[in-house]
């Protein structure tokens, strides 16, 4: 996966302050171009920099939390299998 130069809490700065000013001024003064500006607006809405490491968090418990089910299915499958067996 590519490397930003920016965080996430950044990008998200930077949005607040592209609502305060025009997006291609904010945009030449970052070093990005409009249209990542806008990009970032899609995927991080109207979000504060504080929501992003609390999302972030989210994701990462949710990741967790779906490979905790995804081995406890694989224990009921073979254990399953293991009962037919032995019938």
């Amino acid at each position: 996966m590519k490397k930003t130069r920016f965080t996430e809490e950044q990008m998200v700065t930077i949005l607040r302050e592209a609502d305060a000013r025009p997006v291609p001024e904010v945009a030449k003064k970052h070093g990005v171009s409009a249209q990542t500006i806008y990009g970032w607006r899609k995927h991080f809405g109207t979000l504060e920099p504080a929501d992003v490491k609390r999302l972030r968090q989210l994701e990462q418990e949710n990741s967790r939390l779906k490979k905790m089910v995804a081995d406890r299915e694989l224990e009921i499958d073979v254990l399953k299998e293991i009962t037919r067996k032995q019938w």
